[in-house]
């Protein structure tokens, strides 16, 4: 019996074959390359939506070049067709920038590029080394892009036009239209939620902007790792200036006293002859004759017009006269004497 037990425990005790110490380092390396950690990059979120709003702006710019074209044509010709109008220049952007490979403008100018993120995860982890590796997007996910962004928008817009036009919403309750209507609402409805909860997802990873690179697993990342980024204050210089500005005028207008200010600057200033003294019948301050609603400045009794004076009465507590520059005190309605003549008051008593 010890003799067995002997036995049994050198043949326990016997090293494993070289074969089998090389296929157990083979299963560790595997799975330490199947653990081995991708280096994640982080992609400015900033960047990512000016880009979208780039791209924006330069599908309003040529909509406004191309409407620019057509302005001496029927009016209203291209409004009907907006929505085609749209559709037709997303597609253009589309067509030569993402079919082939391409950023669209807006991404180029942020250094930004699609990469296929199902194919990335595919790539062993010896050829990642930045984490911007990766192929870009293949004709099937290109394809959908296309239709659910560009034929999406542009479905979407012409219902919500034909809709609005032929009022689904006013029709009877058992009527398609009006069926057709609240499926709309609630479709999008159920939208407005889904991108919100996108849009907290990609504030918190910085992946996927819009539900359809979600969709489409398309993400953005950098197009070369190294660049030198020129930043230039010059235009937020311009809007803090402007601003500041603005809001200076805003505060400081509304404290002067823009009668004043007329009085005191010369007629070579303002571009206004000097208005004659001499003449009773016309308005020293708006120069109308004869004068509309006539009222006499008290004590001087020079006739204003009823709007001018009144206003700048009230405006101005210690406002003179535009003709004799005496203070002005209370205003009272002109009435003309009229003077008859021995005919005029003759009839004037036969009439009695």
């Amino acid at each position: 019996m010890a003799e067995r037990g002997g036995a049994a425990a050198a043949a326990v005790m016997r090293p494993p074959s070289p074969e089998a110490w090389r296929q157990v380092w083979r299963d560790v390396l595997r799975s330490q390359q199947l653990r081995k950690t991708i280096p994640s990059v982080a992609i400015s979120r900033v960047n990512q939506f000016d880009a979208e709003r780039l791209d924006f702006e330069m599908t309003g710019m040529l909509r406004g070049q191309l409407l620019k074209i057509f302005s001496f044509v029927q009016p209203g010709l291209l409004s009907r067709y907006e929505p085609e109008l749209n559709a037709f220049l997303e597609f253009l952007i589309w067509r030569f920038s993402i079919w082939v490979d391409r950023p669209t403008p807006g991404n180029a100018l942020m250094n930004l590029r699609y990469r296929d993120e199902r194919e990335f995860f595919k790539l062993p982890a010896s050829q990642v080394r930045t984490g911007l590796e990766g192929p870009g997007l293949t004709a099937l996910q290109k394809i959908f892009y296309c239709l659910a962004l560009v034929g999406g928008r542009y479905g979407w817009a012409r219902l919500q036009l034909v809709s609005a036009f032929q009022r689904w919403g006013d029709r009877d309750s058992r009527s398609w239209p009006r069926r057709v209507w609240v499926l709309l609402q609630r479709a999008e409805s159920f939208y407005k939620v889904a991108y919100m909860i996108n849009l907290i997802a990609f504030l918190r990873t910085g992946r996927y902007r819009n539900l359809v690179e979600r969709l489409l697993q398309t993400r953005l990342v950098y197009l070369r790792p190294n660049m030198s980024r020129a930043v230039s204050f010059e235009y937020m210089n311009h809007q803090l200036v402007w601003q500041e500005f603005s809001e200076l005028l805003l505060l400081v207008l509304p404290l002067l006293n823009v009668f004043s200010l007329k009085k005191v600057l010369p007629s070579s200033l303002t571009g206004k002859e000097a208005v004659k003294r001499t003449d009773e019948e016309t308005c020293p301050i708006c120069e109308v004759s004869p004068i509309n609603v006539p009222y006499m400045a008290v004590p001087c009794g020079h006739r204003h017009c009823y709007y001018c004076l009144y206003t700048r009465c009230i405006a101005n507590s210690t406002y003179r006269c535009a003709r004799c520059n005496s203070n002005v005190t209370a205003i009272q309605r002109y009435h003309p004497q009229v003077e008859l003549g021995s005919s005029d008051q003759q009839n004037v008593k036969n009439k009695i």
